[in-house]
């Protein structure tokens, strides 16, 4: 029975990781990039998630009890499984070791991420483009924040090509060799976004570098 409920645990844990937290992960980079735009794009897209009728809805049951279980299970995994270089070759064991280390990252910068935006609006605080701007103009804050996206961003694409394996998408070689350019690709676009959106933030005309 508990190695049944390992199974399933790692099966939803594994889903949770794509859907919903890949497709909000997505999301949120895609608005974040409105600031390539300059101020009044960014504002446009984030008041209009902010005035949805079901956020807090959403917040809790799409976005937090998802990211919560996914995190803690996920550390639980970090702690307790070893590496198979007979199965996967010591290139995919790396890549598996920096999905473990990029996981703690993950967790860190999102925890912070959250503290600053979300749980300043609470107080009062609105989550505009000033706010970012505010924390990403220290080189401390916009190197962490750089930091924290190239963590998430790899831990994400990383997930999607263990997530196709785990759910039977990808059984054979050839087709897992495809996955892993896919999720290069992923990252590198997911890190693009993101980066240009931070830069945004910073000095706009540097959105365009």
């Amino acid at each position: 029975m508990g190695r049944e409920l390992e199974f399933y645990n790692r099966k939803l844990h594994s889903l949770l990781g794509i859907i919903p937290i890949g497709l909000f992960l997505t999301e949120h980079l895609i608005v974040n990039y409105m600031a390539t735009r300059g101020a009044t794009s960014f504002n446009a897209a984030a008041q209009f998630l902010e005035k949805l009728p079901i956020r807090y809805a959403l917040e809790i049951f799409i976005i937090a009890l998802p990211l919560l279980y996914h995190a803690f299970y996920g550390i639980y995994i970090a702690l307790t499984s070893k590496n198979n270089v007979k199965e996967y070759g010591y290139a995919r064991n790396w890549l598996f070791y920096i999905q473990r280390i990029s996981g703690f990252i993950t967790l860190a910068f999102i925890l912070v991420h959250m503290w600053q935006t979300r749980i300043a609006a609470m107080y009062g605080q609105e989550v505009d483009y000033t706010m970012m701007e505010a924390i990403l103009v220290d080189p401390v804050w916009f190197v962490f924040y750089l930091v924290g996206l190239l963590a998430t961003t790899y831990h994400f694409a990383n997930g999607l090509w263990s997530f196709c394996i785990s759910w039977g998408i990808t059984v054979t070689p050839k087709s897992q060799k495809i996955m892993s350019y896919v999720a290069v690709l992923v990252f590198v676009l997911l890190s693009y976004f993101g980066i240009r959106a931070l830069f945004a933030f910073v000095d706009p005309n540097l959105a365009y570098l």
